[in-house]
């Protein structure tokens, strides 16, 4: 049987709009797009997809992210998303990222980040794994 995670008994998160998660650098400063995530991003712009994409992503590999990921998003407006509601994927699902959910990358990075660790709800181990999963480019697997 495999050992039980931390994170079993569920997390309390709430986002606290510090924009701390969208100004991260190092390997995960890129802002992964699926065509869902363009589409919800453009509708939020009032574009079309083909508009939003042209004008703020960047295809490398097959994959693509919202460009210049060496800045701040470029949806930020004084550490304030100006498209929350048409928000990609990847930041809907933060801080549930399977790189931030080892026991000790929690402890010693996340929740000195995060303002909202220990804040609102408790996210059950189900709704955990569920965002984990949905990772566009490095997806969860139990």
């Amino acid at each position: 049987m495999p050992e039980k995670k931390w994170w079993e008994d569920g997390v309390r998160f709430e986002c606290q709009g510090s924009g701390n998660c969208c100004v991260s650098r190092g390997r995960y400063g890129f802002v992964y797009m699926t065509d869902k995530d363009r589409d919800r991003m453009a509708k939020a712009l009032g574009m079309t997809r083909k508009a939003f994409t042209r004008k703020y992503c960047t295809k490398d590999h097959g994959d693509y992210y919202i460009n210049d990921p060496e800045k701040d998003c470029l949806f930020l407006d004084d550490k304030r998303c100006t498209v929350y509601e048409g928000r990609p994927e990847q930041c809907r699902t933060w801080p549930f990222w399977p790189e931030n959910m080892s026991a000790r990358t929690w402890s010693k990075e996340i929740e000195s980040f995060c303002p909202g660790v220990g804040k609102g709800r408790l996210h059950s181990a189900d709704e955990i794994r569920d965002a984990l999963r949905r990772d566009p480019v490095n997806p969860f697997e139990d």
